[in-house]
């Protein structure tokens, strides 16, 4: 096999197993072999077959995403930056976002277009929370990336007749069929033959799943030792609609059941019993996360653009929570939502010291590993997987370069990303996806979306059509 070396770079990002964090360590080496990092640190002296020279770049690993949805939110750009239905407290789940869906032929489009803006933001390990659709798993392989494939289900489905309830459509039946669908996906993943695709047991929100549907996946998640994740404390009206049904908040009722653990992730988690949009008579929802080992995958941009923000980053994690980061929505740019989480964090808690970028980096790295029960991923160290990032340092926006990553995260962001590796295969060199054909899949995603525009009206329960759903910012003279 092919030894690698990046050698003498500026700056690796390493991981210091004895103080369990990240660290700076200048003029070092970063060695690979058949996919897994064999040396990290100064001096190298082993064997190098492809030598890569390191002056002038940062080195280091590859951002762990834990939640986004890549079949489906890149259809949404230009449609959803700003609207949210006024008598759903701004949310756009239950009213609009189901009348511009991507159709089955622009599906594969909508991964390609998603999965190359991650590449090139740094990401090298996404989860991919999707309905099933043909082709998913060698679509997910075409990309190089290490993908945890996470195919949701649910038992009904919610919809609104009017702008201002949500109601739900119950098949307990079909959600158990679905379960077992999702599992038999998950199957094949995990057998796949590129190696680098995994499993996560996904059931789909918390106010579309039945109780019984909710207590047998995280049992079968358990016995395969696969992590198990929902969408919850996601919008106020899920948060009324569980109270409503339950007396417990949402984060109360999964504690109930026994649901909240180390391997459960908890999609945003935003409306705890302390939010003051959800304000409940206990104040305990944030203690039971920290005192579960329960991740809250945090993803600021969807709910910004709807004026909804976590109160906040910092709190959660003084508190014990352990912190992942995802995307969710276009654009697939895990800098811009690292940049976002400290900005809000900071606003929210009015306090510059209210999260580092520490706590930021940590999030978007081992936190999220930490979540899908990986140790290999996530940080540079012997052992690891070989999911490594290259960013020029010399980038005129990440000068001056006293603190590189900071001057990453608030300055250059992807415009200083050169090359990215997954299993020690290059699939990103010089700023450019090497897997898949981004401007392609972007065009064939421009025209498709206009299929979608001129569908939506029959869609929408008010038959309106697009300009009144989502002015343009100007009028099209």
């Amino acid at each position: 096999m092919t030894t690698t070396v990046i050698r003498d770079a500026d700056v690796v990002v390493a991981w210091d197993a004895s103080a369990k964090q990240h660290v700076y360590l200048t003029g070092a080496d970063v060695a690979f072999e058949g996919g897994s990092i064999t040396y990290v640190g100064r001096g190298y002296t082993g064997p190098a077959d492809e030598v890569v020279a390191g002056r002038g770049l940062m080195v280091m690993p590859g951002l762990v995403n834990i939640h986004s949805h890549p079949s489906s939110e890149p259809m949404n750009k230009g449609l959803l930056d700003e609207i949210g239905s006024p008598g759903l407290y701004n949310s756009s789940l239950y009213e609009f976002m189901p009348i511009f869906r991507a159709d089955s032929e622009a599906v594969p489009s909508c991964v390609r277009v998603a999965l190359s803006e991650l590449l090139l933001s740094g990401v090298t390990t996404v989860a991919d929370l999707s309905m099933a659709h043909p082709g998913w798993l060698d679509l997910l392989a075409e990309s190089g990336m290490r993908v945890c494939v996470a195919p949701m289900f649910k038992s009904a489905r919610w919809y609104t007749k009017n702008g201002h309830v949500v109601e739900y459509e119950w098949d307990e039946a079909a959600g158990e069929k679905a379960m077992a669908e999702a599992l038999s996906i998950i199957d094949r993943a995990e057998q796949h033959e590129s190696g680098r695709l995994f499993g996560m047991v996904v059931p789909a929100q918390i106010d579309t799943c039945a109780p019984g549907l909710l207590r047998e996946s995280s049992e079968e998640a358990r016995m395969r030792g696969l992590s198990w994740q929902i969408h919850a404390a996601q919008s106020v009206v899920e948060f009324h609609e569980i109270t409503r049904r339950h007396g417990l908040t949402p984060i109360g009722w999964l504690d109930s059941m026994g649901l909240l653990n180390d391997r459960a992730i908890i999609g945003h988690g935003i409306f705890l019993d302390d939010h003051p949009s959800t304000r409940w008579h206990t104040d305990t929802d944030l203690k039971r996360l920290a005192e579960t080992g329960t991740t809250v995958a945090h993803c600021p941009t969807v709910f910004a653009r709807r004026g909804i923000t976590m109160k906040n980053f910092g709190r959660y994690k003084r508190s014990g929570v352990n912190m992942g980061l995802g995307t969710d929505t276009y654009p697939h740019n895990m800098l811009d939502e690292m940049r976002l989480v400290g900005y809000l964090a900071r606003t929210q808690a009015t306090d510059p010291r209210a999260v580092t970028t520490t706590e930021i980096f940590d999030a978007a790295t081992i936190g999220g590993a930490q979540a899908l029960g990986r140790e290999d991923i996530g940080r540079l160290a012997a052992g690891c997987r070989a999911d490594i990032v290259l960013v020029n340092a010399e980038h005129p926006m990440m000068r001056p370069g006293r603190d590189p990553m900071r001057s990453l995260v608030y300055a250059a962001g992807d415009r200083a990303l050169r090359d990215v590796y997954v299993d020690g295969q290059l699939v990103v060199k010089d700023g450019m996806v090497l897997t898949m054909d981004y401007e392609a899949a972007a065009a064939h995603l421009h025209e498709a979306q206009k299929r979608v525009l001129d569908n939506a009206p029959k869609q929408d329960w008010a038959h309106r059509p697009v300009e009144k759903i989502s002015p343009p910012s100007f009028p099209w003279a």
